[in-house]
């Protein structure tokens, strides 16, 4: 298997080849295999860093190799485990717990009135925000990786065969449904949609960033992010493996193999600029920036408006690290060893850390407030604050 392979695979994805999965080589890409290439040690902190604490934390069960992220709905925090367990969470209370009756691999999708999680035969289940009861069940065609979106024009929900289907919130029943041929090889995405304006947005393989129209499912434009090139099928992949980030009228994503490029929705989707980098991480936005996190596990600052390069943190190769959040002036990432960083928004360098239960942080941090929002593979639910 390619080196460039490599990184992707450690953080919980795969390579697909019609049906099925590849996993010749699990040996030599396992992390933690005398074999493998070694992750950076614990960078050193200076003396003058921020004061890193946490405000709460509440465990719940393991994800076991499904990446759970929580999804935050005002002062609630909604998260699920790979037993069945779904919760509500509020300054670090379990407000409420409910067993799905069947394992889980995906979630949490959720707005004020519901919460909405994937299984691994295609269910999609809804509950009640405020009461954890069941509202409905509906089925799409296979498992379900990524977590649904959930707003008021419907249940957005991709399949592990790279389709999107929008169900009714009312009950679950299937709005449209949108595919795109399938390459002989692809990476097992965990991107999810999103919803903008009057689209939802996907990106597939073959580096593709899609607009369906939200009314029936039909494509209004395409960008590419990647164009598959090489002599091989493992050269030629350059898929879409995280959701795109939007801000205004600037949406942006990332490759695998590939580039990461923004687009201005105002103008049909014209490209606003790309550059080389390869990422299955993901990438968000702000105000001002870009932050991107490559398959290596090098943290960049990019200008948004024009891509260049701001700056760039490479002291967290091979560490498996998240994609990038950020609030104010930091930048907040996971890793392989359950710690959470902080970096200088303006300029990447190191300005705390938090260790969390010592299981991987492998989902982006989400913002709660004041705070950055963490789940490890081993279930600790965690508000950190840094000051």
């Amino acid at each position: 298997m390619s080196r460039r392979l490599m990184p992707l695979a450690i953080a919980g994805a795969f390579l697909l080849g019609g049906c099925s999965t590849l996993n010749n080589a699990v040996d030599s890409i396992n992390p933690f295999s005398s074999s493998a290439p070694k992750m950076s040690p614990l960078p050193a902190l200076s003396a003058d860093t921020q004061t890193v604490r946490s405000v709460w934390s509440q465990g719940v069960g393991k994800a076991g190799g499904a990446m759970f992220s929580p999804a935050v709905v005002g002062d609630a925090v909604f998260v699920a485990d790979q037993k069945g367990g779904v919760y509500r969470i509020e300054a670090g209370r379990i407000v409420w717990k409910v067993d799905a009756g069947q394992a889980l691999s995906a979630g949490v999708g959720a707005d004020i009135h519901m919460v909405v999680v994937g299984t691994a035969k295609g269910g999609v289940l809804a509950f009640d925000a405020e009461t954890g009861k069941a509202l409905w069940q509906s089925q799409v065609s296979s498992e379900v990786l990524a977590a649904p979106a959930v707003s008021g024009e419907g249940v957005a929900v991709r399949s592990g065969d790279n389709r999107i289907f929008l169900l009714d919130a009312r009950d679950g029943a299937r709005k449209w449904m949108y595919e795109r041929p399938m390459p002989a090889l692809s990476v097992r995405s965990v991107g999810a949609p999103v919803f903008a304006d009057r689209y939802v947005f996907a990106g597939f393989p073959g580096g593709k960033l899609m607009a369906l129209s939200l009314a029936n499912g039909a494509p209004v434009w395409e960008g590419a992010v990647a164009q598959p090139k090489g002599t091989t099928e493992l050269d030629r992949v350059a898929d879409i493996v995280s959701p795109p980030a939007i801000d205004g009228t600037q949406i942006c994503a990332v490759a695998f193999q590939g580039k990461v490029a923004c687009f201005d929705m105002a103008q049909g989707g014209s490209m606003i600029w790309s550059r080389d980098l390869s990422s299955a991480r993901g990438l968000v936005l702000d105000g001002r920036y870009l932050f991107v996190t490559d398959d290596d596990g090098v943290v960049y600052g990019l200008d948004r408006l024009s891509g260049s390069s701001l700056w760039k943190q490479d002291k967290l190769r091979r560490r498996n690290v998240t994609a990038p959040a950020v609030r104010g002036n930091v930048v907040a990432v996971g890793d392989v060893e359950g710690y959470v960083h902080f970096l200088s928004r303006e300029e990447g360098a190191f300005v705390g850390r938090f260790k969390t239960d010592g299981s991987a942080v492998r989902v982006p941090p989400q913002l709660l407030g004041n705070s950055f929002l963490t789940q490890s593979s081993g279930g600790d639910v965690r508000a950190i604050e840094i000051q």
